[in-house]
């Protein structure tokens, strides 16, 4: 699991506001507020009772003591906090478990590129360098089937561009999605939602930008990568 997380509490989802707020009630049947961190849609999976996970901070100063960190919807655990989706891949980057980086010797996180980008990790083997950008994926529409975006994604398209000007001898452009979800055997780039975003993946790969997609497995300590699923488009 994540050196990252700590032990979840659970409690019912009681509703969602402000975009960086939910309600939460937990086993004990105290209500509390929780920092949800993810600015997404989070399509289909805000529906009242729905079993949630979270982590308690230790700072005394903090505004919000709880963290929203995953849902249980229609059977599936869905990890919600984008913010820990790096973790959850620098941890999978150290051990060695994205076997397509090969043989790393040496990695750093949020280095400089393009047009005043960070890239979310730049990858050192003994052969190139590899320039990897993380993207959060909790999108499910069709059964077994993840999808990203689950809206028009700005940023997002930002990073496809930016990564389709690096790809060169010695040079990689990786682009991982991260599927938070434990209920999904295959992804694909939802069109419908993000035309301009869907088209620009086609030409970006063309270019030589790597598309990789891993799922993720769930315990009571934290999220960690589990195993490369198969992209559809």
């Amino acid at each position: 699991m994540s050196k990252n997380s700590k032990n979840f509490l659970t409690g019912k989802f009681i509703k969602r506001y402000k975009r960086f707020f939910v309600d939460v009630q937990l086993d004990s049947k105290k209500i509390v507020t929780a920092h949800c961190p993810n600015t997404g849609s989070m399509m289909g999976l805000l529906e009242k009772d729905n079993l949630v996970y979270l982590t308690e901070a230790d700072d005394p100063n903090r505004k919000l003591k709880f963290t929203l960190e995953a849902i249980q919807s229609n059977g599936a655990m869905v990890g919600v906090n984008t913010h820990r989706a790096n973790r959850i891949v620098e941890e999978a980057i150290s051990k060695g478990k994205i076997l397509e980086l090969g043989k790393i010797v040496s990695f750093k996180r949020e280095v400089k590129y393009g047009q005043n980008s960070r890239i979310d990790f730049l990858v050192q083997t003994k052969k190139e360098e590899i320039y990897v950008e993380v993207k959060n994926v909790t999108l499910s529409r069709d059964k077994s089937i993840a999808e990203f975006p689950d809206a028009i994604t700005e940023r997002g398209l930002k990073h496809l561009i930016e990564l389709s000007t690096l790809p060169a001898k010695s040079v990689r452009a990786v682009m991982l999605f991260l599927v938070q979800r434990d209920d999904c055997a295959k992804f694909k780039i939802a069109a419908d939602i993000d035309t301009k975003y869907a088209d620009t993946f086609k030409k970006v790969k063309k270019m030589g930008v790597e598309p990789l997609c891993y799922d993720c497995s769930f315990g009571r300590n934290g999220i960690s990568v589990n195993k490369k699923i198969k992209i559809l488009n």
